[in-house]
């Protein structure tokens, strides 16, 4: 075991996404999640920019620092409008859903 020396493994990330990329299904699951990330973005920005920790948030609403982290993390489970509002009126923000027309791709 003595002789066992770390070797590095070669990885180039942007290739490996490129790739990926390459594979239409893998880029409409990929698509699919946008939404999802799109909201956690929102959610995380609208705290940094409010200066409050999860904690805050949590104590503001009336949930728990972990319930918050869920949110913010995108678990599985989808919250609700109500919690959605709650959390935006604790960082200072208005909650507002607005629904987008499609864009056409290429081939319809």
């Amino acid at each position: 075991m003595d002789d066992l020396e770390y070797q590095s493994v070669r990885y180039d990330v942007a290739a490996a996404i490129k790739k990926d990329f390459e594979n239409e299904e893998f880029r409409k699951e990929y698509d699919a999640l946008e939404p999802k990330y799109a909201l956690i973005r929102e959610l995380l920005e609208a705290r940094k920019n409010s200066g409050m920790t999860q904690e805050a948030v949590a104590n503001k609403i009336g949930t728990t620092k972990s319930a918050i982290s869920r949110l913010e993390g995108g678990s599985q489970h989808a919250p609700s409008i109500s919690t959605l509002r709650k959390y935006a009126e604790a960082v200072g923000c208005y909650l507002v859903i607005r629904l987008e027309p499609k864009r056409k791709s290429a081939d319809g």
